[in-house]
């Protein structure tokens, strides 16, 4: 009887993990990537912990707003893989991919700003120069309390 009872506790786990197995490796990885948004040529920092909800990134992250691809240049505790790069100077709304080494891809948005063309926008006015200070130059020392007076130690 106790045999029947943990081949059917066995199975039933095998059978748990089929179904749980699949679902949960179908899940988005957790990872960061920003700030955003970003200036012309800023730096961004990519981010995630495979012992946190992230996974153990497959290559670099990608992005036709990125200068170069972010390496993983940076580790830590959790199994944290962290790195900086560049995104472009071309403005626009880009969209950066992780790929994990258990086959998962998980993307990201950014925005990279733009300046304002010059024609929209007035120079500044320029800035009065400021008035120079009137120096005040004291009449002598027992005017301004610097006069010396010896001190009295009589105890």
């Amino acid at each position: 009887m106790l045999k029947k009872v943990m081949i059917g506790a066995l199975v039933l786990g095998a059978a748990q993990l089929a179904v749980v197995g699949p679902a949960a490796a179908a899940t988005d990885p957790s990872w960061y990537l920003g700030p955003t948004p970003l200036g012309p040529g800023e730096q961004i920092y990519a981010e995630t912990r495979a012992g946190a909800g992230g996974c153990v990134p497959a290559g670099p992250v990608t992005s036709p707003g990125l200068a170069e691809s972010i390496g993983w240049t940076i580790g830590g505790n959790f199994g944290k893989y962290g790195g900086y790069g560049r995104v472009v100077k071309t403005p626009g709304k880009y969209v950066a991919t992780l790929s994990c080494t258990d086959g998962r891809k998980s993307t990201r948005t950014f925005t990279v700003t733009g300046v304002p063309p010059s024609s929209t926008t007035k120079p500044p006015k320029p800035t009065p120069k400021p008035k120079p200070q009137v120096t005040v130059k004291p009449a002598g020392a027992p005017q301004t309390g610097g006069g010396f007076a010896p001190m009295a130690w009589d105890w």
